[in-house]
């Protein structure tokens, strides 16, 4: 039995992965982290790891950037596991995620969802099929409370496909401050806010004559807790390394 800290517990995202558990006999939660401790469930909620009542097998994080910090100290001087599902991060913080994989294992991608990463694969492929002869456009839809535009899943996308290109395009956003033709080396990204829109993601391959386009929609935040919760069993059995669903598919 797998046993999981969940931090962000009291937020949407930590109760929907928390009650996913309970009905699995593989895991279980046996704590939370968040700064709101009501209790929501048969587990104690702490503000801090440090406050954990016992060590964790693997840490499931859906809360906020803020929280890094004192989630990989505490990670790696207890050797536990963690799976980075949050959202927002600067480029100096995601370099520090993928640092600590020299010390603990560490699963981190910008979408914990089957469906989306499938997406992305399909991406490269139409890509070196396609080769330079399609504009590319990406097309994002969140919620109007999700405060990072574009998503996370939005970049990684872009870069996935823009590594298939020798990594020889830049990225637009939006277009509403450019006033000249569209140029060939150009990956558009654009970003909808909401309602209650769970996460849609288009990926446009616009060429001569006649367009293509790949599609994901989510239809509720079940896709992406049931994805964090397999990969923090995955990541349960690991010793130091960077992982993502990728290599979550592979042994599936």
């Amino acid at each position: 039995m797998v046993k999981i800290a969940v931090t962000g517990a009291n937020g949407k995202m930590g109760r929907v992965i928390s009650g996913l558990i309970a009905q699995r006999n593989d895991c279980e939660v046996i704590a939370g982290i968040d700064l709101n401790t009501e209790q929501n469930g048969t587990f104690p909620i702490v503000k801090s790891p440090f406050e954990l009542p016992e060590k964790p097998d693997v840490i499931i994080d859906f809360s906020h950037p803020s929280a890094l910090d004192g989630l990989l100290s505490y990670c790696t001087m207890n050797g536990v596991p963690i799976v980075v599902a949050t959202t927002g991060y600067t480029d100096e913080e995601v370099a520090r995620i993928k640092k600590t994989g020299e010390q603990i294992p560490v699963f981190f991608t910008f979408n914990m969802s089957l469906g989306i990463n499938l997406l992305v694969e399909l991406g490269k492929r139409a890509v070196n099929v396609l080769g330079g002869q399609f504009d590319i456009e990406i097309v994002e839809k969140h919620h109007n409370l999700k405060k990072d535009a574009p998503s996370g899943t939005a970049i990684m996308i872009a870069e996935a496909l823009n590594n298939e290109l020798g990594g020889k395009m830049h990225y637009v956003y939006d277009r509403h401050s450019v006033r000249k033709p569209r140029e060939a080396t150009e990956i558009g990204l654009h970003s909808i806010r909401g309602g209650t829109i769970v996460g849609e993601h288009d990926i446009i391959f616009a060429g001569h004559d006649e367009t293509i386009t790949l599609s994901h929609s989510a239809a509720s935040k079940e896709v992406f807790a049931n994805g964090s919760i397999n990969a923090a069993v995955f990541l349960s059995k690991k010793d130091k390394g960077l992982f993502d669903m990728s290599d979550l598919l592979a042994e599936s």
